[in-house]
């Protein structure tokens, strides 16, 4: 049976969609991403840095994103370049004080009329590629540049935080930069979300510059003998791409999410059953975004973008802008190493926009926040207010407990077997309002389970002290300074410059004082 949807973007690929049984919209954008790829090989070797201006890069890149938009969303690829121009004219127009907030306050308004527009008037439910997808990414950028815009104009450089004094940006960007900032081709469908600094290094080819602090405190500008090759990274990510896809197309759609509020599973399953089924039905729906973000790196690094260094082996590290890691995802054995692995750059873009620039409740506004910023469905509200209790939960008990198990190694080894179970169920728990997306569903799944994890982290979150214990602190203390000098003498051999160097600042390692920091930004 074919399958038919409508759509906005081209029709051109619909025989195809037929034929794999797959929604147009879908087809439209892996194939968009696969000529992508394409085009980001050949901007690499054809449009190289030391061939041609930036200006043209700069060109070529949003008008071949513009395109693809256009093929893809139809008339709804206007609204990327409305609200980038609009926030390009607050920017203009308000100045650097006040800036930030404004384009904040649009940025997010703007994407937030359009989701709701989408979900409640045109095709509430639908898990097909739409507009709103790009818009959310465009919206990380707009906001992210206004802030760092207004660091580094605006703010006094003693006000800074490591960070945000090396993602500061010193000078208004053109109208073009702006633009192919936003929607170039090779992020313009599925992101990931980058610094500013970081794609205008990109553009203007000293991506490869190595800085290195002198003896006397002066910076020495070197330059690689050979541009290191993104080519070995991009196979072994199109190949990651590869057995997610046929995951996703073979196991995925075996073990929906849905079963686990069908009313004879739920009245015959037993409770190990139900567990299993819960953390099987999870694990597969996540392939589709192993895909999706894999294959947006993959682009990036063929164009030879998201180079970051050499790691302690002397390998090439391809993984300036990467979305995930999956082996550190489905090893989790914490709530916040999951979600430290899980789509990096929004957890990025979430602690620099609001985490570190809250006044009070920094996580409690963070979550909402990412819920706002994920869509109008109930079923994300109901996901992020459900992760903020875990959070906190997982936070707590970790402080109270977890120094009793440091040592010796059986021990430690038994007590991360047991936390994986935990967060995997916890996770797997939070998680399944975000695919069921409305609140009706939702409730059913969690009164089947009588809300017992709510409860018990509630319960944990208010009976259990909030403060580490002396030996917790001594154990954390000797934790990150041991992490400290890993992360030192990582640094050290990778010999970045500093633009490299402030996105290795990940959320777990904020308060590691970041390589260079002597150095002059």
């Amino acid at each position: 049976m074919a399958t038919t949807t409508s759509t906005t973007g081209s029709t051109l690929l619909q025989p195809l969609s037929n034929a794999v049984q797959l929604p147009i919209d879908q087809v439209n954008f892996v194939v968009c991403q696969l000529f992508a790829l394409l085009a980001a090989v050949w901007f690499r070797i054809y449009l190289h840095s030391s061939k041609t201006s930036s200006f043209i890069r700069h060109v070529v890149a949003t008008l071949l994103g513009l395109y693809l938009s256009l093929f893809c969303f139809g008339w709804y690829a206007l609204h990327f370049l409305v609200q980038s121009g609009i926030s390009y004219y607050i920017m203009i127009i308000i100045g650097v004080e006040n800036m930030h907030k404004y384009c904040f306050v649009f940025a997010l308004g703007y994407l937030t009329v359009c989701q709701i527009t989408r979900v409640y008037i045109f095709d509430y439910g639908q898990y097909s590629a739409d507009f709103s997808g790009p818009m959310m990414i465009i919206t990380q950028k707009i906001t992210s540049l206004a802030y760092e815009i207004h660091d580094g104009m605006f703010r006094k450089e003693e006000e800074l935080t490591p960070s945000q004094r090396g993602l500061a940006v010193r000078r208004m960007p053109s109208l073009l930069e702006y633009l192919s900032y936003n929607c170039n081709f090779m992020g313009i469908l599925a992101g990931p979300l980058c610094s500013y600094k970081d794609y205008i290094t990109f553009i203007e080819g000293r991506s490869y510059q190595l800085t290195q602090s002198e003896a006397n405190g002066k910076e020495e500008i070197q330059y690689e003998k050979t541009e290191p090759s993104p080519n070995v990274a991009v196979l072994q990510k199109l190949l990651v791409c590869g057995l997610s896809l046929l995951f996703h197309l073979t196991v995925s759609k075996s073990l929906p999410v849905e079963y686990n509020i069908d009313d004879h599973f739920q009245a015959t399953a037993s409770l190990p059953t139900k567990v299993i089924y819960l953390y099987v039905s999870l694990m597969a729906a996540r392939p589709k975004y192993y895909f999706a973000w894999t294959l947006a790196d993959a682009i990036n690094n063929a164009a030879g973008f998201g180079f970051k260094g050499y790691d302690k082996n002397g390998q090439e590290c391809w993984d300036l802008i990467s979305n995930l890691r999956i082996q550190q995802i489905e090893f989790s054995t914490s709530f916040k190493m999951f979600l430290d692995n899980w789509n990096i750059q929004t957890a990025l873009w979430l602690k620099r926009v609001c985490y570190e620039r809250a006044s009070f409740s920094p996580t409690i506004q963070t979550f909402i926040l990412s819920a706002i910023w994920h869509g109008v469905y109930p079923g994300y509200y109901l996901t992020f207010l459900t992760g903020m209790v875990m959070t906190l939960a997982a936070r707590t008990m970790r402080n109270n407990i977890r120094h009793y198990f440091i040592e010796p190694p059986e021990v430690k080894l038994f007590y991360d077997v047991i936390t994986w179970m935990a967060t995997q169920v916890a996770i797997s728990y939070t998680v399944v309002p975000f695919v069921l997306l409305s609140i009706k569903p939702s409730i059913l799944f969690f009164s089947s389970w009588y809300y017992c994890l709510h409860i018990t982290g509630i319960l944990v979150v208010i009976l259990l002290p909030g403060k580490k214990t002396n030996r917790g602190k001594k154990i954390q203390q000797e934790d990150h300074l041991s992490q400290s000098k890993k992360v030192e003498e990582e640094q050290s051999l990778l010999g970045q410059n500093s633009y490299l160097a402030t996105n290795n600042i990940r959320s777990q390692q904020k308060k590691v004082t970041p390589r260079y920091s002597a150095l002059k930004q």
